[in-house]
């Protein structure tokens, strides 16, 4: 976002918002290369020159959508993992949710797993910090869970956390370019048996 103004004024809000949902469906229709500017604005019902009252140039509206989205899959994310309190049942809570939602909106899901894999130096930067946030909160129910007593002492949580994270995202991966061809939804119960028999004592 090219200002703090925008988000404390609720039409620039409500404008900036509308650009975001707009870009989200034109980056997964077109791909982020092929897709200019035009298109979005078209797509959001606004003169080309309007964008960049919002945002600097494409790139800029590529991080902006991340930020937003990813920003919102981690309030629900928590939402879904705060009524748990055992460790396990948050992990599987939290696997459940990145399955389920992918499934549930594959626009989104088609952005973070295709259009977001850009060279940029910028872009990696831009996305860096949310991706952070969601690699801290799988770490840190595995560190509870160890804590607890509820996982293997013995288990590096940061690896644990790279091998959920990245078996989460192979398997969405897989289910995009493959033209979702099988449920997201269906792989949560063998997915869990197998965190289960690596990560939980007893």
């Amino acid at each position: 976002m090219k200002s703090s103004k925008i988000a404390s004024d609720p039409r620039k809000r409500e404008k900036y918002l509308a650009i975001i949902d707009a870009a989200l469906e034109a980056f997964a229709e077109y791909g982020y290369h092929d897709c200019q500017v035009a298109k979005i604005a078209r797509r959001a019902g606004i003169a080309d020159g309007t964008i960049y009252l919002y945002f600097a140039n494409k790139e800029d509206i590529l991080i902006s959508v991340f930020q937003e989205k990813m920003s919102r899959y981690l309030e629900e994310v928590r939402a879904k993992i705060a009524g748990c309190d055992d460790p396990w049942e948050q992990l599987a809570a939290l696997v459940r949710f990145h399955l389920e939602n992918s499934e549930q909106n594959p626009v989104l899901a088609n952005f973070f797993q295709i259009q977001l894999r850009q060279s940029s130096p910028q872009i990696r930067s831009g996305i860096s910090g949310p991706l952070r946030q969601y690699y801290r909160l799988i770490e840190e129910i595995i560190t509870a869970g160890i804590a607890r007593g509820r996982f293997d002492a013995a288990i590096d949580p940061k690896i644990a956390r790279e091998m959920v994270f990245g078996s989460l995202d192979e398997i969405v991966s897989c289910w995009v370019i493959g033209g979702q061809k099988f449920s997201l939804a269906a792989q949560v119960p063998g997915f869990l048996r197998l965190l289960r028999g690596g990560l939980v004592t007893g």
